[in-house]
């Protein structure tokens, strides 16, 4: 018997409340990185090609703003 799985039905509502708080809080942490991450990438142009993923979240950054 399998004791880890849990449905809709036997879920607690204070886990899904849980859930939705911790979504939100790195929907905004993933937001703020990549505001201070592109805010870092235009002031210090010596930066670009020194880390691959920094590169790829500033370019993808602008060309979605």
């Amino acid at each position: 018997m399998d004791t880890h799985h849990t449905d809709a039905a036997t879920t607690p509502r204070g886990t899904d409340t849980d859930l939705e708080r911790r979504r939100a809080q790195r929907d905004g942490l993933r937001l703020r990185h990549a505001h201070s991450l592109t805010r870092l990438m235009s002031s210090r142009h010596d930066l670009r090609g020194v880390h691959a993923l920094a590169d790829l979240v500033d370019e993808s950054v602008r060309w979605t703003a």
